[in-house]
């Protein structure tokens, strides 16, 4: 991790109008969309002359170029101040375009102009906030852990103009809470990309106590000690077979002004690598439990952007650390835990951790009397199994549950609301114990786990818990502006609903 805290975004001006000087070196963003005679210029009449949007278009349609969502080409126009001119298809024209599409759109150009410092565009025309956010996110890289011989020889985006109507104080906040919002996720992403090596629990709490501290946030850490005195046997047995101890960290933004400014609990699963424990992983694969702990990155980052946008409200984030290893002292299957606030369970499997060390956190979330309850984690890969690998699975309180996915989908993380079904609490009936940690049966593996959370979650309390599982990290080829590995998911969906909660109550 860099010295400063959090990830450092490129600077982004507003101007009304197209630099004419110091930007030789820069490149020009333009959105085309599909024409009768061939790919338009689109949103750019207030910067560019005729002739230059002419030539534009006539080069574009000189390279074969429709203006299809997903093209892009790059042409030299001597008549602008610029180095180049990237096109970027919007296909069809549309009245209005969904901020997603050009959050996509932005993110694909700054993945093309990868050696490329400056840049400037009119897709903010278009949309301002969801332009300058995919540009920073599309642009995003770690390189953390390179070695001179292959770390990128350039410093990547630096500067972005984005163009607009007018640049005056309301148009500039656009675009900082835009850079605000695609700090934190990035952010996030930079925890989920460092290493288990470099990223074990005392080392995630130290980074998180540093970003709390830069944001003012009262920050609160315990290590194995008091987690063992204080009665947290979930995150303690997950912990207990490493070397590395587990933490639990508390994290707290004081925004409510009023009596009747609500609380927001944040919970995030932190398991810093999985091995599964004694009920250990396949090997193939098993590389990727370095994001285990993306839900605990996103609850970090979003808590600190709580704070860094002022919101009205209590935000209270409470984080379980630890790491799931197999050895001597690890817990084994058909041992019986207490979790925090006094439940037993009855452990069948030991890679079923993650709901050990959340129904800890979430007891002690609820001891703050919170009206909302939001947690997430990389639960199940049962989610991946029922949603795929970019679709969020939401749990919780029916009414919640469903705004919770809505926002999701307004903010482009796309969430699905999952159901609850009463039934699945009699597969989690133990023998021993009051609960077991996993069900007899393989099916509705996510649904399981959910139901299982539920029974930690206060009465009264709107809850969402939105499984991460696949989206968390993506382990394919970069998209939009989703790169390969840690993708920042939910960050931006757990911000919307804190804004809409400070708005709407």
């Amino acid at each position: 991790m860099s010295s400063a805290p959090g990830y450092q975004a490129p600077t982004v001006t507003v101007s009304s109008s197209l630099p004419r000087r110091g930007v030789s070196d820069a490149v020009l963003i333009v959105p085309v969309v599909t024409g009768d005679s061939g790919p338009q210029v689109l949103a750019a009449e207030s910067f560019l002359d005729q002739d230059a949007i002419a030539a534009i278009e006539s080069g574009l349609k000189g390279l074969g170029a429709t203006g299809d969502q997903g093209q892009s080409h790059r042409l030299v126009i001597a008549t602008l101040p610029v180095a180049s001119v990237l096109a970027v298809g919007l296909g069809s024209p549309a009245d209005e375009w969904q901020a997603d599409t050009i959050r996509r759109v932005a993110g694909n150009a700054a993945r093309s102009l990868d050696k490329v410092s400056t840049v400037i565009t009119t897709l903010s025309v278009i949309d301002l906030e969801a332009a300058v956010e995919g540009l920073i996110l599309g642009a995003y890289r770690f390189s953390e852990f390179r070695s001179a011989k292959t770390a990128p020889k350039d410093a990547g985006l630096q500067k972005i103009t984005a163009l607009a109507a007018d640049a005056k104080a309301a148009t500039k906040a656009e675009a900082q809470r835009a850079v605000d919002i695609a700090t934190a996720v990035a952010t996030a992403r930079d925890f989920v990309n460092t290493p288990p090596s470099h990223l074990f629990p005392a080392e995630f709490a130290k980074g998180a106590k540093a970003l709390g501290e830069a944001a003012g946030l009262e920050v609160e850490v315990l290590d194995e000690k008091a987690l063992a005195k204080g009665g947290y046997g979930g995150i303690i047995g997950v912990g207990q077979g490493s070397s590395r101890p587990p933490r639990l960290v508390r994290l707290t933004h004081r925004g409510g002004t009023s009596k009747k400014a609500k609380r927001v609990a944040l919970v995030g699963k932190g398991i810093t690598f999985d091995t599964g424990g004694i009920s250990i992983k396949p090997a193939a694969n098993m590389h990727h439990m370095t994001s285990d702990m993306g839900g605990a990155a996103a609850v970090v980052a979003t808590v600190v952007l709580a704070a860094v946008r002022g919101l009205p409200i209590d935000v209270i984030a409470t984080v379980p650390m630890a790491e799931n290893m197999p050895s001597a002292t690890a817990q084994r299957p058909g041992d019986v835990l207490t979790q925090y606030g006094g439940i037993t369970v009855e452990v069948l499997n030991t890679d079923a951790e993650g709901r050990l060390v959340l129904a800890d956190a979430i007891v002690r979330a609820c001891e703050d009397n919170p009206d909302y309850l939001i947690e997430t984690s990389t639960l199940t890969g049962a989610q991946t199994v029922a949603l795929g690998a970019r679709t969020p699975g939401v749990m919780g309180s029916d009414e919640f549950r469903d705004r919770v996915a809505t926002l999701s989908q307004q903010v482009g993380e796309n969430a699905w609301a999952m159901p609850l079904p009463e039934e699945l609490k009699d597969d989690l009936k133990s023998t021993v114990a009051d609960l077991a940690n996993v069900s007899g049966s393989r099916f509705a593996g996510m649904l399981v786990a959910g139901t299982y959370l539920r029974e930690f979650v206060a009465d009264g309390v709107g809850w969402a818990h939105i499984d991460v599982a696949a989206p968390a990290y993506n382990t394919g080829g970069p998209w939009g502006y989703t790169p390969k590995g840690g993708t920042g998911v939910p960050t931006r969906t757990m911000f919307a609903a804190l804004e809409d909660i400070a708005q709407n109550g």
